[in-house]
């Protein structure tokens, strides 16, 4: 068993128009936005991420919107829910909010003991806020929401598989120990994790394979604090059999990539050098950051991208 990850570090998913997407995290959700880039592998789309002050790890969500591109299906092989922590006592708060900004798919419930929030982003994305009494991680509050009801960070993510066998399997040897299991939903966790240590594993056996598009996970990310820590796990899961990318520099962390056995896709991301590398934290996602190798192509991008902001 590892002992190197801490829990998530990043969830990133597609979308289809840009704009839109700014404005529900930066506005409906009252989210950072700690970075404003290019996908590394098409500089023609932005590659948007939303979390806190500092973008810390366990609070990033990033974006590839495509314009133009079809909504996804849902279904199993996916990340289904992407989960955020709000403080105790915050859901009366977030439901009439998110009611009066049309947003769709509101449903209140208790899972697992606590009070939750479904709702539906702008692509039909499935999210939820879930009540949490201990969360100290410091929220972004100059997003329009107060302290007492300001996102603090991922919760966890709940993926969707046909059997949850193998893919359980894996998240053990990753460092994960069942903690729970309710109404065919096993939740994992990892002691002393980093405040967004859960993972939901919800069994659908008889439910096809989802089709990826607007509103469709890409790929969820785990921390390690640092390259040596990520070089440790990389050995570990190809000496147990897994095909695992090189390690990739992506600017604000170094990535590994894998395929796991329920068809998800998983990073491995540390948690340096940040998004503070090549902005100071007081103007984080202001300006267009683009990677080395696309700068020569700075002033097609610009031309190109639709400005975020009306």
């Amino acid at each position: 068993m590892l002992d190197q990850i801490k829990g998530l570090h990043h969830v990133t998913s597609m979308a289809e128009d840009a704009r839109t997407n700014n404005q529900f995290f930066t506005n409906t959700l009252g989210l950072r936005r700690v970075k404003k880039t290019v996908n590394f592998d098409a500089p023609d789309v932005y590659h948007l991420y939303y979390g806190d002050e500092t973008g810390a790890p366990g609070t990033i969500m990033t974006y590839f919107p495509f314009p133009k591109m079809a909504q996804g299906r849902p279904g199993t092989g996916e990340v289904g829910t992407t989960v955020f922590s709000v403080p105790q006592g915050s859901i009366g708060f977030w439901n009439d909010r998110l009611s009066k900004l049309n947003i769709t798919g509101l449903k209140t419930e208790e899972t697992f003991g606590e009070k939750r929030l479904n709702f539906a982003g702008p692509d039909g994305d499935g999210f939820a806020l879930v009540e949490v009494n201990d969360d100290n991680r410091l929220p972004w509050t100059h997003g329009g929401i107060s302290e007492d009801h300001a996102i603090r960070g991922f919760h966890s993510v709940a993926m969707r598989l046909r059997d949850d066998g193998a893919t359980s399997e894996l998240l053990n040897f990753m460092g994960y120990e069942v903690q729970e299991e309710r109404d065919g939903v096993k939740r994992l966790t990892i002691p002393g994790g980093n405040g967004a240590h859960l993972v939901d594993l919800e069994t659908m056996p008889n439910v096809s394979r989802a089709l990826p598009g607007a509103g469709s996970v890409h790929h969820v990310a785990f921390a390690v604090e640092n390259r040596e820590k990520q070089l440790e796990v990389r050995k570990a899961l190809m000496d147990t059999g897994y095909q695992v990318t090189p390690v990739i520099d992506r600017d604000y962390f170094w990535a590994i990539y894998f395929r796991t056995p329920g068809g998800i896709l998983f990073e491995i991301a540390t948690n340096e050098p940040g998004f503070n590398r090549d902005e100071d934290t007081a103007h984080l996602g202001e300006a267009l950051k683009l990677p080395q190798q696309h700068q020569h192509l700075r002033a097609l991008i610009e031309q190109h991208l639709q400005p975020l902001e009306a």
